[in-house]
């Protein structure tokens, strides 16, 4: 069976260059770049970028789609960016970004100080909220999952870090 694989258009004010294997794309947020596997043709048509597979490669198709995400998903990230919100759900949970590190009070007996990574920016709007923004959309969430990770929501009471999309399902207490 055939895949086809719809065209990326480029969007307004990021300018890609592809040289063999490699696209670089340069937009208002920032500059990526990316490798494409050998197995996959780019093709740039215009304002929009095709990615076909070289003829007599069986597992090729299967990158095609993989490699038209990616290269997507950078696209993307250079001309409007990706974000993550994290809530904290709890008594005195707490969370203040200050300079390259995130402060977080979970209840513990000490406090947690998580380093940020180059490329990532962290926000606070409020004591509760975080905000994960960047342009890299792997290194957006990795780190949402790091900071999640410290303490994941428990399903009793539901405290914990989630994510603000997250529903968390909730158990019954034990009953006597």
């Amino acid at each position: 069976m055939a895949r086809v694989s719809n065209p990326i258009s480029i969007p307004a004010g990021v300018t890609v260059t592809v040289s063999g294997q490699h696209i670089s794309a340069k937009g208002p947020k920032g500059a990526m770049e990316y490798a494409v596997n050998g197995k996959v043709k780019i093709n740039q048509e215009g304002s929009e970028l095709r990615f076909t597979a070289h003829d007599g490669q069986d597992d090729a198709t299967a990158l095609v789609g993989t490699t038209r995400a990616q290269v997507a998903n950078v696209l993307r990230g250079v001309s409007a960016g990706f974000e993550r919100k994290l809530e904290l759900v709890g008594v005195g949970y707490r969370a203040q970004a200050q300079g390259k590190t995130l402060n977080l009070a979970l209840g513990f007996s000490h406090p947690v100080n998580y380093a940020i990574p180059t490329g990532i920016t962290i926000e606070t709007p409020t004591q509760t909220e975080i905000l994960v923004k960047g342009i890299d959309k792997q290194l957006v969430g990795q780190v949402a999952a790091e900071i999640r990770q410290y303490r994941p929501p428990e399903p009793y009471k539901g405290k914990g870090v989630k994510y603000s999309d997250e529903t968390i399902i909730r158990k019954e207490a034990k009953k006597k």
